[in-house]
């Protein structure tokens, strides 16, 4: 019963350093898996999160002020037009009076 419970103990030592390696070298391969990533992606010239949405505010603010632009444009067209024809009929009143 001795020799069965040491082979037990035996095995067990065996399968906790087992698994004590395979953590081990798990992490080392979660380490250069990243590296990797982290390089390709400085390669590629990826923008972070912080920079994307940073970016996307401004492009939505540009956004706005343009559409505001084109409103107060469409204002002004509108008023020179108005302005345009009523010079157009004081010019041609005089000329029906004559």
């Amino acid at each position: 019963m001795q020799t069965n419970n040491r082979l037990i103990d035996d095995l067990t030592k065996v399968a906790s350093g087992a698994l004590s390696t395979l953590a081990g070298v798990k992490q080392e391969i979660d380490a250069l898996v990243r590296q990797r990533v982290e390089r390709l992606v400085t390669s590629l010239d990826l923008i972070g999160r912080e920079e994307f949405e940073a970016i996307k505010e401004t492009a939505a603010n540009a956004r706005l002020g343009e559409e505001r632009l084109e409103q107060r444009i469409a204002e002004l067209e509108a008023r020179v037009a108005a302005l345009e024809a009523r010079s157009k009929r004081r010019k041609a009143a005089p000329d029906s009076e004559s």
